[in-house]
């Protein structure tokens, strides 16, 4: 049986590599030595694999070290792909794992990528460089794949196991050999695409769907807000038709929606088309974080508050609920628009990690909340903060304070204001 090595541990690299530890010999690879040596005690900061998790992967190994992933026969690449400030894609990590892979990579071997890609990515971007770095020919001395992740952070009902798998390769025999690969650790099932480019563009658009959707309720949200109508009241009545679909606004942030789309409009134009709706739909969503400050900032100045220097708890920092990954959180932008506006901004957030968020975003976490503010923003409703009543949210303000309730958890009427 073949040797897998998963190079990148991190919410995505990690519960494949526990999946097929439970199973087979697996080498799990990061270049972060701190990230190896947490894993080796059984602690995972992602909170994505429980520590009884990793111990019934009996046959998976950690190692910063590159000679250790050496004698594998199998490289599954899940590095994270990010954007820039310009929103064009940023290949820096899948460009370096691939120069990694290069160094050990030997006649016969299989490189499949799960980062989330352009149309065309794996093979005009990172084959070539796995070429120039081993001195081997593609589709002759060793092959590709590419099998796009579906990982939810936070989401402890679909796993990686009870999640189709979508598979591709870059012969008909090596696409028969991935997709078999992954059939025996997904319960769900795979799908096995008739391209590498296929499957690139499966996964691409499955965010840029959701992104469109959300923008279109957010877009909703504004104007129901003009005409006095709560939105999720709007929603819970049109949800009785059989196919209506229940999407709700909110920032839109993370690693996946709020950045995938950009993969496929860069291409797109790199081909010449100009992608309407997608980037209208990403602008829309970009937008949100001011205009969230603002109604806070309007409801405020309403209740007859002063703006300049009042005091704005925001509870949760996060890009979502229940999850420690504060990559691309929009949350930030609420923070900084309402700083803008001349508030005082506490943030308070249980799951995040207090140092990468200073280190990213320059934001410094409250350990604990204060009382007299004169507005509350539960931004991320973490089980922590959704299991507290209005009246709770409202002990920590003034008499007139104003609580946002972003995403609408809590009964209507008990927030002055939500999405």
């Amino acid at each position: 049986m073949k040797r897998i090595a998963v190079v990148g541990l991190g919410y995505v690299g990690l519960p494949l590599a526990a999946a097929f530890g439970e199973k087979r010999e697996v080498v799990g690879f990061d270049i972060n030595a701190k990230r190896i040596a947490e894993l080796k005690d059984g602690v995972d900061f992602t909170r994505e694999v429980s520590r009884d998790e990793l111990a019934a992967a009996r046959h998976l190994s950690f190692t910063d070290a590159l000679e250790d992933i050496r004698d594998c026969q199998i490289y599954i690449v899940t590095v994270p792909t990010p954007i820039d400030e310009h929103k064009s894609p940023d290949l820096t990590p899948l460009v370096k794992a691939s120069e990694t892979i290069g160094k050990v990579l030997s006649a016969g071997d299989i490189v499949i990528y799960e980062s989330t890609v352009f149309p065309g990515a794996t093979e005009e971007v990172c084959v070539p460089v796995l070429e120039k770095v081993s001195g081997l020919v593609f589709n002759q001395d060793f092959y590709a794949g590419y099998s796009p992740e579906r990982i939810n952070p936070g989401d402890k009902e679909h796993r990686v196991a009870s999640i189709m798998k979508v598979t591709s390769g870059s012969t008909p025999e090596i696409a028969e050999e991935v997709d078999a690969l992954y059939a025996a650790v997904i319960t769900a099932g795979t799908h096995k695409a008739s391209s590498i480019k296929v499957a690139e563009a499966a996964k691409v658009i499955e965010n840029t769907q959701r992104d469109l959707n959300i923008a279109l309720m957010n877009e909703l949200s504004m104007i129901f807000s003009r005409l006095g109508i709560d939105t999720h009241e709007v929603i819970a009545a049109a949800s009785t038709k059989w196919n209506f679909l229940p999407f709700k606004p909110g920032l839109v942030g993370g690693h996946c929606i709020g950045v995938d789309p950009y993969y496929l409009t860069h291409k797109a134009q790199a081909i010449g088309y100009h992608p309407e709706i997608i980037l209208s739909g990403r602008r829309v969503n970009d937008n949100m974080g001011p205009y969230v400050a603002s109604e806070l900032v309007k409801a405020m100045i309403k209740a007859g508050q002063t703006i300049a220097r009042a005091r704005v708890l925001v509870m949760g920092f996060t890009f979502k609920e229940n999850c420690p990954d504060l990559r691309n959180t929009r949350v930030i932008d609420v923070v900084k628009e309402l700083r803008e506006f001349g508030c005082n901004v506490d943030v308070i957030d249980c799951w995040a990690e207090s140092h990468e968020a200073e280190e990213e975003y320059g934001i410094t976490l409250i350990d604990e909340p204060g009382a007299d503010y004169d507005a509350v923003l539960l931004a991320v409703p973490h089980r922590e903060y959704a299991g507290k009543s209005s009246g709770e949210l409202r002990g920590m303000m003034k008499n007139n304070g104003v609580l946002f309730d972003l995403k609408g958890v809590l009964p209507l009427g008990e927030s002055d204001i939500r999405l």
